[in-house]
C-alpha cells in the first residue's frame, strides 16, 4: 500500500465527516499534528469525539479546535492542567463532555483495537469511579476491570520523516502515541517534516509501515 502525498494540511483533512471520532497524536505539545488541526479546524467538521492523551494547551492545535466549539467529547486521560483554560471553561459550562482513561490504559485501548482484540482486564481504576459500571473479575486473587477496544475514524499524527510509500519515521518522544493510533484509525494521516525518496529510510528505523498510513503532508 503507498499512502497519498498531499500537497497541504488541508488536501489531507479532506473528507473527515461530522460526528467523526479523531484520534490526536501528542504528549502535551511534542508530537502535536498542529498543521492538521489547524486544517481542521478550517475543515468544519464538527460534533467531534477526540482521543488524545491532553484537552489542549493555551490557545493553539487541540485548544483551538476545541475553541472553536467543534468537538463533542474529549477522551483522555490529562483534561486539566495549568493552560488547559479552553477546556476547562467548555467543560464547566456543560458544553463539552469528558471520559477520562488512565494513559496506560488508553494507549493499550488503542493497541488492542489495532491488533483485532475484543478487550482486556487491567488492574488500573479497580475501586475508583473509573471502574463504575465496568465488569470485574478476579484473577489470581487479584481484581481486573474489563476494558474495550477504542477505534477512531480518523487519526491525526505527527512523524519526523516519511518516504513516498508513507512509511513513517518519529524523532524522540514526538513518538508517543502516533504509531499506536496509527493501527488503531480507519483513516490515517501523518503530518511530517519532510518526505524523502522510498528506500532513503532505514528500514530498521521505520517505526510505522505504510500499510497503516493512508496520507502524509509535509509541514
Amino acid at each position: 500500500m503507498t499512502a497519498i502525498i498531499c500537497t497541504d494540511p488541508d488536501q489531507a483533512v479532506a473528507g473527515i465527516a461530522d460526528g467523526s471520532t479523531v484520534l490526536v497524536g501528542g504528549f502535551g505539545m511534542a508530537g502535536m499534528p498542529s498543521h492538521l488541526i489547524d486544517a481542521l479546524i478550517r475543515q468544519g467538521a464538527g460534533e467531534l469525539t477526540v482521543v488524545s492523551n491532553n484537552a489542549g494547551n493555551g490557545d493553539a492545535g487541540l485548544a483551538a479546535l476545541l475553541a472553536a466549539g467543534r468537538v463533542r467529547k474529549m477522551i483522555c486521560s490529562f483534561p486539566r492542567q495549568s493552560d488547559s483554560w479552553v477546556f476547562d471553561g467548555l467543560y464547566r459550562a456543560g458544553r463539552i463532555e469528558l471520559e477520562v482513561v488512565p494513559q496506560g490504559t488508553l494507549a493499550e485501548r488503542m493497541r488492542a483495537a489495532g491488533a483485532g482484540l475484543g478487550g482486556f482486564w487491567s488492574p488500573t481504576g479497580v475501586g475508583t469511579l473509573l471502574a463504575e459500571g465496568k465488569e470485574t473479575r478476579t484473577i489470581d486473587g487479584r481484581t481486573y476491570v474489563l476494558e474495550f477496544p477504542l477505534r477512531g475514524d480518523v487519526a491525526l499524527i505527527a512523524a519526523d520523516r516519511a518516504d513516498r510509500m508513507g512509511n513513517l519515521v518519529y524523532r524522540k518522544t514526538a513518538r508517543n502515541f502516533g504509531p499506536v493510533m496509527a493501527t488503531a484509525a480507519t483513516t490515517v494521516i501523518a503530518q511530517v517534516r519532510q518526505v524523502v525518496p522510498t528506500g532513503a529510510l532505514d528500514p530498521e528505523a521505520v517505526v510505522t509501515p505504510s500499510i497503516f498510513v493512508d496520507r502524509v503532508v509535509a509541514g
